[in-house]
Order: C-alpha cells, then structure tokens, then sequence
C-alpha cells in the first residue's frame, strides 16, 4: 500500500509535460524491444505477406475478385498477430520475469503498459496491411480508389482492438511457458474458422453459421464490404458484434487484472 501511495503522489507531481514523456518514452522502449525480438517481429510481419503471396496471388493467379477476397481476409489476419502476441505471450512472459512487478512499483501510471502496447500493436498491423496492399497492387492487380484503401486502413488497425483485449485477458491468466503455444491454438484456429484463409463460402454450412459467433469473421466483413464481396448483413450488425466482444473481453481482462491484485 505504500508503494501504491507513493506512486500516487510521484504521478500527482508530474504535469502534462513530464507525462506526455513519460508515455512517450515507454512506447519507444516498447517498439524497440518488440522489434528486435525476431521471434515475434519476423513471423508477425512476413507470415500474413507469405500466405496471401501463396494463396492470393499464385493460387488465383488472374483472378482480381479472389484477390481482393483474399486481400480484406488476410489483413484481418495480419492484425490479429501483433494484437494476440504482443499483449497475450509477451505480457504473460514478462509477468513471469517480474518486470510487471518492477513497473507497478516505479512512478508510472498502468496505463502507460497498455497504451504503449497497443500503438506499438497498431504500428505493426499498419506495417502489415501496408505490405500487404504493395503486394495486391503490383503482383495481383488489384486496383481500389483511394477511399478504399483508407478506409480498409482503419477498418484493420482500429479492428484491431477487440483483440487487443482478448491478449490482455490471456496474458493476464496465462503462464509464461505456456502462453505462445495457448495463444498460436487460439489465433490459428479461431482465423480458419471465421473464414480468413479461404472463402467463407468454401467451409460446410456448419461452419459457415458457427463463424458468425467469432469476432475474425465480422472484421472481415466489414472489410469485405468495402469491395462489395461481403455476405450481405448489414455493417451495423458487425460493428455491434464487434463492440460486444471488446467489451466482454475487457470485463474478463479487468476481471484478471482484480484477481492478480489480491
């Protein structure tokens, strides 16, 4: 309680100046430990570039509509990366290293943590989405207008969150050991699933009505809408589906979070 106390007093003193800095700093140290940390920078950033490379561009060779399909289907992908891994392994493993412990004892608001982990999430989806769309343009043909590209831009990194969120309360719970392989049996199955890998009309009608309970396939359609390969449900049903999720997974994150204070 004391440490509590005097963390609340150091934060009382700082101003607006001294925060700024202090969130900015933490953000930095962040992005320059994720990104030379190979073993999570180079499969977040090539793996989504290699699949649609194999699936959007060789295997539909020609085929501009299934590229595009694919497109909006493997950004959805890409973002879930970074999302999962950054705040699910990566906050579970330095959880289990005590530097969480460290940082709760220095002068710096918790928040700090989160928000610093979900630009660096951010920055990573848009280095992804970006590399993906490169690649549409010039090896698939694939030709959008300019608001389609900005507005697949935000629909990927602000789509991001909920999952986000879904990385938080798996880090929180998990342990270190444990959490890449939890998280990779999570991530893997959950994008098949909800159709990111193929056509969701290609999967059984099973299959097809159970996606519609996950968060991957709503993202995708809202993407998928703004090239008019989507469903057909209207983008109101999929924003409310994905609001739903981000606030259940931030009241179990929460939920976590309470739990580990005790």
């Amino acid at each position: 309680m004391l440490n509590t106390n005097q963390n609340l007093n150091a934060l009382h003193d700082m101003d607006y100046v001294q925060l700024a800095r202090l969130y900015w700093l933490e953000t930095k140290f962040e992005w320059l430990k994720t990104i030379r940390n190979p073993a999570f920078s180079l499969p977040a950033l090539s793996f989504p570039v290699i699949f649609y490379l194999f699936f959007g561009v060789l295997f539909n060779h020609g085929n501009v509509q299934a590229s595009s399909y694919l497109l909006c289907t493997y950004g959805v992908f890409g973002v879930m990366g970074p999302a999962l891994f950054s705040f699910g392994a990566g906050l579970a493993i330095e959880r289990g290293q005590g530097w969480l412990d460290i940082k709760e004892a220095s002068p710096m608001p918790a928040s700090a943590q989160l928000i610093s982990r979900l630009v660096v999430a951010m920055l990573f989806s848009l280095i992804i989405v970006i590399s993906l769309s490169v690649v549409a343009v010039t090896m698939a043909g694939v030709q959008l207008q300019l608001w389609q590209w900005l507005t697949l831009m935000a629909i990927w990194v602000l789509g991001g969150l909920p999952f986000c969120l879904l990385g938080l309360a798996l880090g929180l719970v998990l342990k270190a050991q444990s959490a890449p392989a939890v998280v990779n049996l999570i991530y893997l199955p959950l994008a098949f699933l909800s159709g990111l890998w193929m056509p969701i009309s290609m999967l059984p009608g099973f299959m097809q009505n159970f996606a519609q309970f996950l968060p991957p396939y709503h993202l995708a359609q809202l993407a998928l809408k703004v090239v008019d390969l989507d469903a057909g449900q209207d983008s109101w049903q999929h924003i409310l589906a994905l609001l739903i999720y981000a606030v259940i997974f931030f009241v179990l994150s929460r939920l976590a979070f309470n739990k580990k204070a005790r």
